[in-house]
């Protein structure tokens, strides 16, 4: 319980959390939609006591609802729609028990892999919202192939895809022609959180800046992996750009 003091203590001194909010409600969008919480399947928290500190911290930030998203990728994270299921389970449990003012749900952050396009042929993958959101990333080392072909299958089978953290592929950051081409086939953008502070350098902080003043930013989410990166946040809610987080078109109250 130290470290969620120590925590809780750092952020008694936000005093400027964006236009419009307060202490107790820093993040105005109230969802975050990504993440990796449930304990042990993927390179996320590996125990529950981990879990329930983001939990508590997310909670107290303004966070209404976590819809978490463990890695699904056959070669790493070979996780089943079941196996996350039973994550849900273990995450309801735990903010049950613990009295988490929160809501839970568990979906994927799905890599596009060889075996992506069986799942989508198989209606075996974990969407949320009304919408059927499916959260997917590409890999790192060069732009994917066929990428408007697998929006274009999701699309058909009736999911709305979207692109996790489209400023960090290297990539793209000297081809936003590409990116801004995605989004208008209807492939929606989410951005992490901590892009806006440069804790992936500065390149990553300079795409994310051209996508929110492009207004192309769709859902904001935390993409927390461990609890001890909490500290790092707070740089997001003072940073002098956080109130272009307030002039994009997010998505994520749509889906309390």
């Amino acid at each position: 319980m130290e470290f969620w003091q120590q925590i809780k203590d750092q952020f008694r001194g936000v005093t400027n959390p964006g236009k419009g909010g307060s202490k107790d409600n820093l993040c105005f969008w109230e969802v975050d939609m990504h993440s990796h919480l449930v304990p042990g399947i993927d390179d996320g928290v590996q125990t529950d006591e981990q879990a329930l500190v983001c939990l508590k911290q997310l909670s107290e930030w303004g966070i209404k609802k976590v819809i978490t998203t463990p890695h699904v990728s056959r070669d790493t994270f070979p996780n089943s729609s079941a196996v996350l299921r039973a994550g849900q389970d273990q995450l309801q449990a735990l903010i049950t028990e613990h009295n988490v003012p929160i809501q839970v749900e568990v979906a994927a952050e799905y890599l596009l892999d060889d075996f992506f396009p069986d799942l989508i042929v198989q209606d075996d993958l974990l969407s949320f919202g009304k919408e059927r959101y499916v959260l997917f990333e590409t890999g790192w080392s060069s732009a994917p192939f066929q990428l408007e072909s697998i929006i274009f299958r999701l699309q058909t089978h009736g999911y709305t895809p979207i692109l996790a953290h489209p400023e960090r592929y290297s990539y793209y950051h000297d081809d936003e022609k590409s990116l801004q081409h995605l989004h208008e086939a209807g492939c929606l953008f989410q951005l992490n959180w901590l892009s806006l502070t440069g804790a992936y350098g500065s390149k990553v902080r300079k795409q994310a800046l051209e996508l929110l003043r492009h207004h192309s930013v769709d859902f904001l989410g935390s993409d927390i992996h461990h609890s001890a990166s909490l500290s790092k946040y707070k740089a997001v809610f003072t940073a002098s750009e956080f109130d272009l987080f307030r002039q994009q078109p997010l998505r994520n109250q749509s889906l309390l």
